[in-house]
């Protein structure tokens, strides 16, 4: 259990990592690519070190060195795998890895933790089904494990219900270029999450692969195209950066997160407009993005497409004036935990009204009291909730440690707060 210090925070400069989405993503181009890649600044977590370990049981050889991976692509050859990939809960391996399996040879048998296999992946394997692939739920519940054998892929059409997760789309996306014909993906429900679509689609563009799109409704990928082997750069995480734009946020400082791009495709950038809303000074400069603390005030926001950030925001709201409404965040039950029952139940402790419905987050700003914080084993609710420990003295954060999964640093960086 971690106690979290208050005291008065200066002007700082932060550095994060890089990101987790762009990682696990570039992670898997390499791997289908024609040769050996290098991927500079990638971040190497819990999470991430899953998708090396899958990706190294399907035949492809990775070299980590610090935060620069060498990835060694066979030009869309994955091999067999007769032990099961462990996935721990990690969401974005399991629906991946499920995707670029189904170009593999044989069974592939995808599990992890207690809490992965809660967690919904039916309608990808639905989609694969259409395409010819055997694909199911081992338990039967639309949940891993699962088993996903590589086969042939000679259907060039097929439709997806994306409105739980958008990993599903960025999964046949991922995969289409390797099959023969080609893949043409008709969205019939959501995305949600919308950014990651985006974020997919540029990587693969980067990487040489050539696709049509009709806004997020249609998706056309040319078949028997090969991922491009070379050097690319990982750019900082957004979804970290928004912990530390948060402290300025709520302390009244200015803190710069450095070498985050203005023009990122990484949906979590936003999150710096939603403070500027609640009355933050935001800089946006060629060096980094800034935020500086101010009187805070309530929005309404739909988070639909930034669901990682709902927490950070619950708790900002928490100390804001008036009462935020978060909207459109109904796909937050089913990640690392119940994010949305676990934030209100925290932001309670801390004697903040908040309530949530079936899609929406209300939080009353008013003064938070220490507690002591349950993370529910899930790395977003540590870092948003040791914010509040900066305003607010009383916050211990238990199980600190559930960071690795996504920011292993995250406590040496957030000490450098302190420094400034």
């Amino acid at each position: 259990m971690k106690e979290i210090k208050t005291q008065k925070i200066g002007d700082c400069r932060i550095r994060v990592p890089g990101s987790k989405s762009y990682t696990h993503r570039m992670l898997i181009a390499a791997a289908l690519a024609d040769g050996a890649s290098t991927l500079k600044n990638a971040l190497i977590s819990e999470d991430t070190q899953y998708t090396i370990e899958a990706l190294g049981q399907m035949g492809i050889r990775i070299q980590a060195n610090n935060s620069e991976l060498r990835v060694y692509g066979k030009g869309g050859l994955l091999g067999a795998c007769d032990t099961p990939i462990y996935l721990g809960n990690s969401g974005t391996s399991m629906r991946l890895i499920t995707g670029i399996a189904a170009l593999g040879q044989g069974a592939y048998t995808l599990t992890g933790t207690a809490r992965m296999q809660e967690r919904p992946i039916k309608d990808l394997l639905d989609a694969l089904q259409q395409m010819g692939v055997r694909a199911r739920s081992l338990k039967g519940n639309g949940c891993p494990p699962v088993e996903v054998t590589g086969t042939t892929i000679l259907t060039d059409q097929v439709g997806i219900n994306c409105q739980k997760s958008s990993q599903y789309l960025s999964a046949l996306l991922l995969m289409a270029p390797g099959t023969p014909k080609g893949l043409e993906i008709r969205v019939a429900g959501g995305p949600v999450s919308r950014p990651y679509v985006d974020l997919t689609v540029a990587l693969m563009k980067t990487f040489g692969i050539q696709l049509e799109r009709e806004d997020y409704r249609k998706f056309k990928v040319p078949g028997s195209q090969v991922y491009r082997a070379g050097s690319y750069f990982v750019e900082p995480d957004c979804s970290q950066a928004a912990y530390f734009w948060s402290a300025a946020a709520i302390t009244g400082a200015h803190i710069k997160v450095m070498d985050v791009n203005a023009n990122s495709a990484q949906g979590d950038l936003r999150f710096a407009d939603l403070l500027e809303q609640m009355g933050c000074k935001v800089s946006r400069d060629a060096d980094g993005i800034g935020v500086a603390g101010g009187r805070l005030r309530a929005i309404e926001a739909d988070l639909a497409d930034m669901p990682d950030q709902v927490p950070t925001l619950a708790v900002v709201a928490a100390f804001s004036e008036g009462t935020t409404l978060i909207r459109n965040v109904a796909h937050l039950k089913s990640k690392e935990s119940d994010r949305l029952t676990a934030t209100v139940t925290e932001l309670k402790k801390m004697g903040i009204e908040a309530v949530c419905s079936h899609s929406a987050l209300i939080v009353r700003g008013g003064k938070p009291q220490g507690s002591v914080v349950d993370t529910y084993n899930d790395h977003r609710m540590a870092m948003s909730f040791a914010i509040a420990g900066l305003n607010v003295p009383g916050v211990f954060i238990r199980n600190e440690g559930c960071v690795v999964k996504s920011f292993p640093a995250f406590w040496q960086v957030f000490e450098e707060l302190y420094q400034s």
